[in-house]
């Protein structure tokens, strides 16, 4: 009897590790994790921590748009309304502008992108974020793709 419990607490720990394996991998990519992140059908995310948005242009974009050779930011203090133009991105193939995933007053600036821009090619969901804003709406983040979505989004777009 005390055997049939130990088997059973065993199949639950190990179908509750699968089960918890199998979320975290829906929700990673690599070791990067897209727990609060958002996507929008032009290629930018946003990670909100704490009330603040992390935006930028995501690898698919940079990807598409080639060597970036110039980015344009806006200042600190602005604002802005979801899908108002924040500022361009321009590579050696074409221009873009850059539409803000969510509303609200920018509160960073990443400076790096100022002097490296082809940071954007190596880190563009990482250390080449263009923004951080403070969100005045995060209902807005309802109205965006979670990463399984935008993958999907991304795959329909390349073919």
């Amino acid at each position: 009897m005390a055997s049939a419990a130990i088997m059973m607490r065993t199949v639950a720990r190990t179908s509750l590790g699968r089960a918890l394996r199998s979320q975290v991998a829906s929700t990673s990519v690599g070791s990067f994790r897209f727990a609060s992140t958002h996507f929008t059908p032009a290629h930018e995310y946003v990670k909100v921590e704490d009330g603040v948005g992390t935006c930028g242009i995501t690898d698919f974009a940079q990807a598409a748009l080639g060597d970036i050779v110039f980015v344009d930011l806006p200042e600190v203090g602005d604002e802005f309304e979801k899908g108002d133009s924040f500022g361009s991105v321009e590579s050696v193939k074409a221009a873009s502008d850059v539409y803000a995933p969510v509303s609200g007053e920018i509160v960073e600036v990443n400076e790096t992108l100022t002097d490296e821009p082809g940071l954007v090619n190596t880190a563009a969901e990482g250390d080449a974020w263009f923004i951080k804003i403070k969100v005045t709406d995060e209902s807005e983040l309802d109205d965006l793709m979670t990463s399984d979505m935008y993958k999907e989004h991304c795959e329909k777009e390349s073919h």
